[in-house]
């Protein structure tokens, strides 16, 4: 008789063993083996951190050349000295490892369009759509391009393949026990690291920065829009922009080019007026406020007579952050600042002799054809009067538990097939579209941020941002001998006015680019009388610059920035700070005067209450301003009162119109055409729809009041997520200002992702912060440390070590190289 309970035992053993070690599927979600997960020996426990855990080690590798030390600060950032050049960036990729693999990892995927190998194809299958919007983008293929490029370079390829070393390094010796955590919680393990990696997340950022369009959607709205309304909402210049570059006789636009802008004859038929395609099918795309501020003025403007450099990138808030800062100390170079796990060098810093920083150009350098083929199959298309061969990739798309989907993109002259049958612009849709994107072309990103963090000059960083193809940025400079100098850099197609801003025909040459612009002939400034440069997304140039260059652009940071650089003087370090933090709503100051137009005896009692809260506010986005959040919905449902019967009448995706337009159309015709809602019977004024627009958003402010959530942090409710949006292992409700168009840029989940003030005196005075921590692991105590002085403005002091100050009471641990 005891065979019985034996075989209960030993079934319910097996069940359990099966249970606990398997990985469960629910919902839309996925379970870790939660065997594995909670094992004290291998599980999530092992990721728990001391705060005073010992880095100190002595450590060896054979690919080393020489010996090095890493010394360990109190915030951990991690200072290295190396005898040679290869072994810095093989440590460097060493450290990435140890303290963000997964990140490094995860972000390759995300680039390489692989999620769904990892975490399933998602709730509607979004992240299957996701990942098959990124190979038909030809992010694969373009980071094969770099890479083949880089590798024709002997100090880039020397570089990429130490960093490589280093990572694989760390990987080799990783124990289970020391997978980090979202290893575990996903259930797998980490790949070998190669440089195509690495050309993946460079070729990301192309896609984060440069990989935004609005081709579709403006199509959608050429087709339902004449040209004169469409120009009157989408004008390609705005009136209150103040260029990066101004038309000056000290940085003067060419005054003719070697191209011809004009229009072809067929664009009246063929473009402009052409119906196309209506286009449904659009996949999200990068946050449209990408972007960054940046500036430096010269000695003149200083208190010290010597230049500050100024640079906070405006990126996506997440966990772990996406900067890791670190010094990288040779005999050939030392340089600080915030570097990218899963690429080489310094990318936003300083050295001995300059400091560096960027923005985003927003240049438009992605653009769609119309493709004829043959036939279904895509084999040839019709180009210059004869049929033509495609190439094709097969793009094996895994899905985890799942068999994985062979998608076939054909490759154009034009660059890869994006939308087809298998993948519609629209339901029904027989069309097909190829995307002529700059990121596709051979290039050696790496090889700029290697030439900076070396530059001794403005000759020096003259030469190095000509690596810079794409994305397009503004990089700033400054210089201990007192230059200062911004040029707007990146491989740009010379275009006539419109080219691009909708879906052309791609079945003859007419219709593409005529060439690339002259890097020489690309917006610069250097040493300015006004004493200093500065960008913040803004359009570069005015009308007078030949080339076309897009169609919208942010204009209130930029407007702000050199309206308070013009009225700064004896500026120092804290000055700069204080501008970096500032919440001053600029929109706000344009567009009060509008809105106080409207007849007050028209309200409601509680909208008058909301009323006198914005009048007697003072313009600023700070954490417990309430005008601020009256402000912003009443303004937002202006712009749905004065445009939503246009925009949205037809149900399908249109652009919304610039920040600007509203303010700008209104104050040149207070009798705005648009006013009137095409929908009702009755001709309505903006002074209607001022009141209708305060009407309904009292009684969002009315629920904001009621939820204890008018001060303006509370309403926007900033947070600092992690990748995988686990509110756990995120920092949510946040305490701080700025906003949209504010210099201090936060949103919900987007803002500055490194503020740096750098003071390029004798001996460099350096500050900067980040919203994150320098650990990828949640476990640690350095996971999110930095949060709470990035949010109430704070910053902490970049302490460049030098040799000799080994015993520095800074130093909490040295890791040994061998």
């Amino acid at each position: 008789m005891r065979i019985i309970p034996f075989i209960i035992y030993t079934t319910v053993t097996v069940a359990m063993v099966v249970v606990l070690n398997k990985s469960w599927k629910v919902g839309d979600s996925r379970l870790p083996p939660i065997g594995k997960f909670l094992s004290p020996q291998h599980g999530f426990w092992q990721n728990a951190e001391a705060v005073d855990q010992d880095l100190s080690a002595t450590i060896s590798f054979p690919q080393l050349k020489g010996k090095a030390q890493v010394y360990f600060d109190e915030r951990m950032v991690p200072h290295v000295f190396a005898e040679n050049d290869e072994d810095v960036y093989f440590i460097q990729g060493y450290l990435h490892a140890r303290f963000r693999l997964w990140q490094m990892e995860f972000q390759a995927f995300a680039a390489a369009g692989m999620v769904s190998a990892i975490v399933g194809e998602g709730k509607d299958g979004r992240v299957l759509k996701y990942d098959r919007g990124m190979r038909r983008l030809g992010m694969i293929y373009a980071a094969e391009k770099s890479l083949e490029e880089a590798n024709r370079n002997p100090l880039a390829k020397a570089q990429q393949d130490a960093y490589t070393a280093g990572v694989n390094a760390w990987i080799e010796n990783l124990k289970e026990s020391e997978l980090p955590l979202e290893y575990k919680l996903l259930d797998y393990k980490p790949e070998k690291w190669t440089p195509l990696k690495t050309a993946l997340f460079l070729k990301y950022m192309s896609y984060d920065l440069a990989g935004g369009d609005d081709d579709l959607e403006y199509t959608n709205a050429k087709n339902s829009f004449s040209i004169t309304d469409f120009e009157a909402l989408f004008p390609a210049i705005q009136d209150s922009l103040k260029p990066i570059v101004p038309n000056t006789p000290e940085s003067p636009y060419p005054v003719s080019t070697a191209f011809d802008l004009n229009k072809p004859a067929s664009a009246d038929s063929l473009y402009f007026t052409f119906t196309n395609d209506t286009i449904t099918n659009i996949l999200p795309g990068p946050d449209k406020d990408n972007g960054s501020n940046n500036w430096a003025v010269n000695g003149a403007k200083s208190s010290s007579g010597s230049p500050i450099v100024c640079n906070d990138p405006h990126l996506g808030l997440n966990l772990p952050s996406l900067w890791y800062e670190m010094q990288l100390s040779t005999p050939n170079f030392n340089a600080y600042g915030v570097t990218f796990p899963g690429a080489p060098n310094i990318i936003i810093g300083f050295n001995d002799s300059i400091s560096f920083g960027f923005t985003n150009a927003g240049r438009d350098v992605k653009d769609y054809y119309e493709i004829q083929f043959r036939d279904a199959s895509m084999s040839e298309y019709w180009f210059d009067s004869g049929w033509v061969k495609t190439t094709k990739r097969v793009e094996l798309v895994g899905i985890r538990g799942e068999e994985a989907l062979a998608d076939t993109v054909a490759y154009t002259l034009f660059g890869p097939v994006y939308y087809d049958h298998n993948f519609p612009a629209s339901e029904g849709s027989k069309k097909y579209y190829a995307v002529r994107w700059k990121a596709h072309d051979p290039s050696n990103e790496t090889m700029i941020f290697y030439e900076l963090n070396r530059a001794k000059n403005y000759a020096d960083y003259e030469q190095a941002i000509k690596y810079l193809t794409c994305p397009g940025q503004n990089p700033v400079f400054g210089s201990k001998n007192g230059d200062i100098a911004i040029w707007q850099q990146g491989d740009f197609p010379a275009k006539w006015r419109r080219q691009g801003d909708f879906m052309m025909p791609g079945t003859d040459s007419t219709y593409m680019w005529k060439g690339l612009i002259p890097q020489a002939e690309n917006p610069h400034m250097k040493n300015p009388a006004r004493g200093y440069v500065s960008s913040a997304n803004q359009l570069s140039v005015d009308s007078t610059y030949p080339y076309y260059t897009g169609n919208s652009f942010p204009v209130y940071r930029g407007l702000i920035i050199n309206r308070r650089l013009d009225e700064m003087n004896s500026v120092s370090p804290d000055d700069m700070k204080a501008l970096q933090t500032d919440n001053y709503n600029i929109k706000a100051e344009m567009g009060k005067n509008i809105l106080l137009r409207l007849d007050e005896s028209r309200l409601s009692a509680d909208a008058k209450k909301y009323l006198s809260i914005f009048k007697s506010w003072n313009l600023r986005n700070d954490p417990t301003e309430k005008g601020a959040t009256v402000f912003h919905l009443w303004w937002s449902e202006l712009e749905k009162e004065v445009w939503s019967d246009e925009i949205n009448r037809s149900g399908i995706p249109m652009p919304w119109p610039n920040e600007t337009t509203l303010i700008e159309s209104v104050t040149r015709d207070s009798a705005y055409r648009f006013a009137d809602n095409i929908s009702t019977p009755t001709k309505e004024t903006i002074e209607d729809l001022l009141v209708t627009a305060l009407e309904k958003a009292t009684v969002q402010i009315k629920q904001a009041e009621t939820d204890g959530k008018l001060d303006w942090a509370k309403y926007k409710d900033t947070k600092v997520q992690h990748l995988l949006k686990i509110p756990a292992l995120s920092r949510l409700h946040l305490p701080i200002g700025g906003g949209s168009g504010i210099i201090n840029a936060t949103k919900a989940d987007h803002g500055p992702s490194w503020r740096m003030v750098v003071h390029l005196s004798a001996n460099t005075e350096a500050y900067g912060v980040y919203p994150g921590g320098q650990s990828g692991n949640p476990g640690s105590p350095f996971y999110d440390n930095f949060v709470n002085t990035w949010a109430t403005g704070g910053y902490y002091t970049l302490w460049v070590m030098k040799k000799g100050e080994e015993s520095d009471a800074r130093i909490k641990g040295v890791l040994r190289f061998e």
